[in-house]
């Protein structure tokens, strides 16, 4: 097939050339003279019960893409590497080109759809305090390789570096339930090492589950469960990639499904619609806010280089003010309400040795949150209670230790931020809860 013209095609970059694969919801093209390149084009198709069920929606491909778009750009400014380069049309956007994995990664935290219909012992709603990851071999026809299949894209139970693979039906209880079908490993895995990505394909699902979970949460709605394919590009670098669209999550407002959901419980396709369009304005305005950790000191003589490595790669979100605010008492509050202004969302360290006062005194005139910490509490610890011992209007939090005031500016800037909250909730539920040795379900639920 030769180079698709269109009405946008004299206005953009990259020039979509031969068709490569063509789904139920999409096509793929070559980017015309750069064969490491593709361009997504979406359809205004909507299916639901692999392919059963299937409608067009006028302008469907236009606010998928917008969402796809979206989410892609807010996940590349939290560090994710995602197959993602630009928008390039309404309906259409430039990706590196991949070699898909064959496998759907789910990430849940609560319980709904078919996770309910393998364990009817949850209900619907359940939450997860880790989030679960699964793995599912995404087939076509029932059928992988000549092996007939009960069921299309059977939920995954594999150790890693396990010889077996189990399957099971995605929609059959689970508990005292044998494997319908066991795949040496060789039979799935492109090469022996593959099963050596899946603890990165697992990390990333889950951050991105995070940076979502948290973004549709400023937004008013609560993101439930989501479903995401991965790639690898020319270079063999492993990449979030195919799309993130409002077919890819359940994401409720108000106790209602605006996802796909509303379309396979025969919705009519006006309200889905509606609320694809919905999902569409909401997620351009998804984003890594402008935010700042002002580290107030009263001398240059108050080293400030352990709260630059208890950071680290956040280092540059901090800010370092040395003004003494017993000496220049003006001259601090006309600093503070100048980097206020200018970084409205901000958290101020307060890191003062003799005059630790200055904390309390700062936080009386600021609406940002104060922590001080209090620099020569070892040597003088009765100077602490100036901090700790405070008149009315005086709303200072006292620290002692510079790793906990240093979580503390980041878990307040977290409830705003997708960044932030990907890495320090992903810290808490690492650690708060087992790890899960199976990427499965069923694992997760024995562990919980």
């Amino acid at each position: 097939m030769g180079p698709v013209v269109d009405a946008h095609t004299a206005d953009r970059k990259y020039i979509p050339g031969k068709l490569l694969t063509e789904g139920k919801t999409k096509k793929i093209h070559q980017v015309t003279n750069h064969p490491d390149l593709v361009v997504l084009v979406a359809k205004d198709d909507i299916t639901a019960g692999d392919g059963a069920k299937h409608d067009v929606i006028p302008d469907k491909g236009r606010l998928a893409t917008a969402t796809a778009c979206n989410v892609f750009r807010l996940l590349k400014s939290c560090g994710i590497p995602v197959a993602f380069i630009e928008q390039d049309s309404p309906t259409s956007f430039v990706s590196p080109s991949c070699t898909m994995l064959p496998y759907e990664v789910v990430v849940r935290r609560e319980a709904h759809g078919s996770s309910l219909k393998r364990n009817p012992n949850y209900s619907k709603g359940q939450l997860f305090p880790k989030a679960i990851v699964e793995f599912y071999l995404k087939t076509k026809d029932k059928n992988w390789k000549g092996k007939p299949l009960v069921a299309d894209d059977p939920l995954m139970i594999f150790k890693d570096g396990d010889a077996q693979i189990q399957l099971f039906n995605p929609a059959k209880p689970l508990l005292g339930a044998e494997p319908f079908l066991v795949l040496q490993a060789n039979e799935v895995l492109a090469n022996n090492d593959e099963w050596k990505i899946f603890p990165a394909m697992r990390r990333i699902a889950r951050d991105v589950f995070l940076v979502l979970e948290k973004a549709w949460q400023l937004e008013g709605g609560t993101l439930v469960d989501l479903k995401v394919e991965f790639g690898t590009d020319t270079k063999g670098n492993l990449l979030l990639a195919d799309v993130v669209d409002n077919d890819s999550w359940r994401v409720l407002e108000n106790g209602h499904y605006i996802d796909k959901q509303v379309y396979r419980d025969g919705g009519a396709l006006s309200e889905v619609a509606e609320k694809y369009r919905q999902v569409a304005e909401t997620t351009a305005r998804f984003q890594v806010p402008a935010q700042r950790i002002i580290l107030w000191r009263g001398s240059a003589t108050d080293d400030t280089e352990t709260f630059s490595k208890l950071l680290g790669d956040l280092k540059d979100m901090m800010q370092v003010v040395t003004c003494s605010v017993h000496k220049e008492p003006v001259l601090g509050i006309a600093t503070l309400q100048k980097m206020t202004q200018e970084v409205p969302d901000s958290v101020m360290i307060a890191f003062i040795g003799r005059s630790n006062g200055a904390g309390p005194t700062l936080s009386a005139a600021t609406t940002i949150p104060v922590i001080t910490v209090p620099a020569s509490a070892k040597d003088f610890p009765e100077d602490v209670w100036s901090s700790l011992r405070t008149p009315s209007a005086v709303p200072v939090m006292t620290v002692m230790e510079p790793s906990n005031a240093v979580l503390a500016a980041l878990n307040i800037l977290a409830a705003r931020n997708p960044k932030l909250y990907m890495r320090l909730r992903g810290e808490i539920e690492n650690r708060t809860i087992r790890s899960e040795e199976h990427t499965s379900e069923l694992q997760s639920h024995l562990n919980l």
